[in-house]
């Protein structure tokens, strides 16, 4: 009862809803952090999955553009990304673009997109793997195996839009961008893109294949235990202080005092 009455002192009550307040900001961290876990589990769960499942056709996943040149489909759903897929058509090479500033296995080099145009006249990009610049500089066109002529099937990993990509820019005789945006790119070629693009799961001789990157999931869970623990740590803390303040000095602790008070008396009547 002495705690309570404590704590309904105006001061104490004011203690008490910072608590409350940084202690809800702390669970709610906590929340938060749990989210962006499930998240990234379910991201990791896809491309579990993704690299032995049986490829389904591109057409079956995301919607198909309109016919107009320059133009995109639309977006592809986001629990679709990572999802094996399959497309048969041809490839274009006069209109293949470079991706510069792409790591691999430690390495900056350029991905490689090679338009693959459909039997109606749409297209989407494929990305055939990875290469390494060339030995004279980034600025020179690294060797890049030739696309094979025909119709093609390929199979391989759907990957959405990347955000902020621009259109392809002239670099010493070839075309190249840094962020895959087909709805930035599109306006560049003569026909109809997907909005999204195919990661090749069988890169050909001279590539490399790009993994798929897994997200860092227990770093979420480890946030989400921090954050509750410091909540509790808050509540556990001030709870255990307004006890002690609430209860006042212990008894040898008033002996102390009292014996203190003699002495200093003493002392005084002394001079």
């Amino acid at each position: 009862m002495v705690v309570y009455r404590f704590l309904a002192s105006p001061r104490w009550l004011g203690y008490a809803a910072l608590t409350v307040a940084a202690a809800t900001v702390m669970v709610l961290l906590g929340l938060w952090q749990l989210d962006r876990y499930h998240q990234r589990a379910e991201i990791n769960a896809r491309i579990d999955a993704g690299a032995s499942a049986t490829p389904v056709p591109l057409t079956g996943v995301v919607g198909a553009p309109p016919r107009a040149a320059g133009t995109v489909g639309p977006a592809p759903a986001e629990h679709t990304e990572w999802t094996r897929v399959t497309v048969t058509g041809r490839y274009d090479p006069a209109h293949e673009i470079l991706v510069r500033g792409r790591t691999v296995e430690g390495a900056v080099g350029f991905e490689v997109l090679t338009p693959l145009v459909l039997s109606d006249g749409t297209a989407v990009l494929v990305d055939r793997g990875w290469v390494r610049p060339a030995a004279a500089g980034a600025l020179t066109a690294p060797e890049v195996p030739a696309a094979p002529g025909g119709s093609v099937t390929v199979a391989g990993r759907l990957r959405p839009p990347e955000s902020r990509g621009g259109r392809p820019q002239e670099v010493n005789g070839h075309a190249e961008i840094r962020r895959i945006t087909p709805s930035a790119i599109a306006p560049a070629l003569p026909y109809a893109l997907f909005d999204a693009y195919v990661s090749s799961d069988e890169p050909a001789p001279g590539f490399t294949m790009v993994p798929a990157e897994k997200q860092n999931a227990l770093q979420n869970a480890g946030y989400v235990l921090q954050w509750w623990l410091f909540a509790a740590m808050t509540v556990y803390g001030f709870g255990y202080l307004a006890r002690r303040e609430a209860r006042g000095p212990r008894p040898a602790n008033l002996l102390d005092d009292e014996a203190d008070e003699e002495e200093e008396a003493a002392h005084g009547a002394s001079r």
